[in-house]
């Protein structure tokens, strides 16, 4: 094993993702949401339903959706500044936001929603990599949570949610590739993707770039599949651990905890099925 490796936090091999928890419900007020930690990256996504589709939509009877990322002050080692207080967006936030918007439009039929949008929050309470796939794939389960309850509470007369997709970071340190980087990797990288797919393994987008070192064809094909299987791992884990999430309590505007955590990954259970 080459020295990257035997360095990889948490003593995980290649391919192996980040431990991950969800706890869901997080917010009172919203139809659903969830708080993803994978590794030491923290992310909480929220999810509601509002009247009214942008200009451009109105008139055609179809619906809407939008996501909008930002990180915290101390969400990072050096605080940064608030948005609001630069009095502009963040680039950066602009940019995940509307790759986040993209990829979950792909899970909505939004011909069935109405002149509504569904508005998605995505927030980053601390930052070691991977903020941008973490917060894909929390408002992926967080949109599936407030499908559950429009349907409960008939705010929609039948399903609009076409699939789930998940989200991870793909990259080449030092000729080596790893599965979900942390910050560290990240900095160190050859050349870094964040792809995100269906759970049947289908395209939804691709990021990536090679920031010192050309990529080869061969290697990207090994990036690809590294991907599919990181996207594996995770809808394994999130079956494995549905029956935990059914025995959730309900939580309502007015109650003052949140539910509890779910466990999704734990590295002996990845262990024990990667070696299998």
């Amino acid at each position: 094993m080459s020295e990257t490796l035997r360095k990889r936090a948490y003593g995980r091999k290649a391919n192996q993702l980040r431990p991950c928890t969800v706890a869901f419900d997080q917010f009172g007020y919203t139809s659903g949401s969830v708080l993803l930690q994978l590794g030491n990256t923290k992310v909480l996504c929220s999810v509601t339903l509002q009247p009214g589709v942008p200009p451009f939509l109105k008139g055609k009877k179809v619906g809407w959706l939008t996501a909008e990322y930002d990180m915290l002050p101390t969400a990072t080692q050096q605080r940064t500044t608030r948005a609001s207080s630069a009095a502009k967006q963040h680039a950066r936030s602009v940019e995940i936001s509307r790759l986040i918007s993209r990829s979950l439009r792909m899970m909505v039929d939004l011909d069935a929603l109405g002149e509504r949008t569904i508005m998605v929050d995505c927030d980053v309470l601390q930052a070691d990599g991977g903020t941008r796939t973490a917060a894909i794939t929390g408002a992926s389960l967080a949109l599936q949570r407030a499908h559950a309850h429009w349907l409960d509470t008939q705010m929609i007369s039948k399903p609009i949610v076409k699939g789930q997709i998940g989200a991870v970071s793909v990259g080449v340190v030092k000729g080596e590739l790893l599965l979900d980087l942390d910050f560290n990797e990240d900095s160190l990288c050859d050349s870094d993707f964040n792809i995100i797919l269906t759970q049947t393994g289908d395209i939804i987008e691709i990021q990536g770039t090679a920031e010192r070192e050309p990529l080869t064809w061969q290697q990207f094909d090994q990036v690809r599949q590294l991907a599919c299987d990181g996207v594996t791992q995770f809808f394994a884990a999130l079956q494995a651990s549905a029956h935990q999430d059914a025995s959730l309590p309900e939580v309502s505007a007015s109650a003052a905890q949140a539910a509890p955590k779910v466990p999704l990954f734990s590295l002996e259970q990845r262990f024990k099925s990667l070696s299998t």
